[in-house]
């Protein structure tokens, strides 16, 4: 139940954040666009970090995987 449960709500940040971010583009150039852009990546940034709270995260970010590649070699 635990993962339906983290799946719904992992899912409904990642739309809220495109829903807004949709309507940021609609939006003229201004304080109010660039709050609502900050808004979207806030929500999205939540997502990422809940699934990383959540422990599923599958891969790391590229730029890290790419120096401990280059350490290791």
């Amino acid at each position: 139940m635990g993962k339906v449960v983290y799946l719904y709500r992992s899912l409904a940040y990642r739309n809220a954040a495109a829903d807004m971010l949709r309507k940021a583009r609609k939006l003229p150039r201004g304080a109010e666009r660039s709050a609502a852009r900050r808004y979207a990546k806030a929500l999205r940034d939540l997502a990422r970090t809940e699934a990383w709270l959540e422990g599923r995260v599958a891969c790391e970010p590229r730029s890290l995987q790419q120096m401990t590649t280059a350490a290791s070699g």
